[in-house]
C-alpha cells in the first residue's frame, strides 16, 4: 500500500505524472497509453468506462490481463478511476451513487467499486479513487453519511483482502465535498488502514479555505491519489494549465516535499477534442513548474 514518505535519504520524493484517460476519449485505449509513453509520462488514471476498459462487458480478467501487459511493455503505472458518468445507468450521470434511496442501486455501485479494486490489483495499480455522490433530494445528511458508510464497508474489505487502498476524493456539491468531510468519514468508518484520499488539486482552489499547497501537506498521512488541473475560486470548472487562478510550483513542492509515491495525474474530462495536444503542453507546464532543484524521475 503506497503512502507519503521522503526517501532514504531524506530528499524530496520526484513526482510521477499521469494523464486521465477521461481526457482521451476520442483515442482507443492503446492508442493513449502509447500517446502517454511516447510524451514521457509515468503513468495513467484509467477510467472505466465503456470506450477503454469496460467493467460491465464479458470477459474483464481477460481484457484486464492484456492491459496490464501493454502498460508493462510501456512503462507505465496506473491508477483506477471510476467517475465514468453514465457506465451503470445511461440516462442518469454518475447514477446511481453510494447515497441513493434504493439499496439495490447503492449495491450496485458498491459492486462496481469491488470489481474497480479487483481489476487495480490484476493492473497492478497503486490505488482506486471513488466519489461519495450527490445528496437525493429528501434525504437528511445523517442518513447520507449513514448510508456512505454502509455502501462503503464491503469496497474496503475488498481493497484490504487486494492491498489496494481506496481513495475517495472529496468533490463540489457531493456530501463528501472538502478535507473535513473525509475526516468525517475517516472517523466514523474507525480508520480503516484502506481508506485513503484522492486529493485534487483545483477543487482545492475552488472550495477549501485554505491554499492548495497547504491541503496538500495537511492531507499527507493519508494521501492516495492527486488529480491535477488549473481552477479558479467558486467555480467548478477543470481548466488547462495557466487558464485559471492556481500558483502550481508551491503545490508541487509540497509533493514532493510530503514523499508522495502515487501518480499526480493531470484532470480534463471535457477536453478530449484537444486531448493529445493538451497531453503533451500539461506535462511541458508541469515539469516547468517543478520547483529549482527538484529532484526528477
Amino acid at each position: 500500500m503506497s503512502d507519503a514518505r521522503t526517501t532514504a535519504t531524506g530528499t524530496p520524493t520526484p513526482l510521477r505524472y499521469g494523464y486521465g484517460t477521461n481526457g482521451l476519449t476520442d483515442l482507443r485505449l492503446d492508442d493513449a497509453l502509447a500517446l502517454l509513453a511516447d510524451l514521457g509520462y509515468d503513468g495513467v488514471g484509467l477510467t472505466l468506462d465503456h470506450m477503454h476498459l469496460d467493467p460491465l462487458a464479458p470477459d474483464l480478467a481477460a481484457r484486464t490481463s492484456r492491459v496490464a501487459h501493454r502498460l508493462g511493455e510501456l512503462g507505465l503505472t496506473a491508477t483506477v478511476e471510476t467517475g465514468a458518468r453514465y457506465v451503470l445507468d445511461p440516462r442518469r450521470k454518475h447514477g446511481p451513487s453510494l447515497l441513493d434511496p434504493d439499496p439495490d442501486s447503492r449495491a450496485a455501485r458498491g459492486r462496481l467499486l469491488v470489481t474497480a479494486v479487483h481489476t487495480a490489483r490484476d493492473l497492478g495499480a497503486h490505488a482506486v479513487h471513488c466519489f461519495s455522490g450527490t445528496v437525493p433530494p429528501g434525504t437528511d445528511p445523517d442518513t447520507a453519511w449513514k448510508r456512505l458508510a454502509e455502501a462503503l464497508s464491503p469496497v474496503i474489505e475488498a481493497a484490504e483482502a487486494a492491498g489496494v487502498p481506496l481513495a475517495i476524493e472529496p468533490e463540489p456539491g457531493h456530501l463528501l465535498a472538502t478535507l473535513e468531510d473525509f475526516h468525517r468519514l475517516r472517523t466514523t468508518m474507525g480508520d480503516p488502514a484502506s481508506l485513503g484520499l484522492t486529493l485534487d488539486i483545483g477543487h482545492c482552489q475552488c472550495l477549501e479555505p485554505a491554499p492548495p499547497d497547504v491541503c496538500v501537506r495537511a492531507a499527507a498521512p493519508w494521501l492516495r491519489h492527486v488529480q491535477i488541473e488549473d481552477m479558479r475560486r467558486g467555480v467548478h470548472e477543470h481548466l488547462p494549465f495557466g487558464d485559471g487562478e492556481i500558483d502550481f510550483p508551491p503545490v508541487l513542492d509540497a509533493l514532493a516535499s510530503i514523499g508522495y509515491q502515487g501518480l499526480t495525474v493531470v484532470e480534463l474530462p471535457r477536453h478530449s477534442h484537444a486531448g493529445p495536444e493538451l497531453a503533451r503542453s500539461s506535462l511541458s507546464f508541469l515539469r516547468a513548474s517543478a520547483p529549482k532543484g527538484a529532484p526528477t524521475e
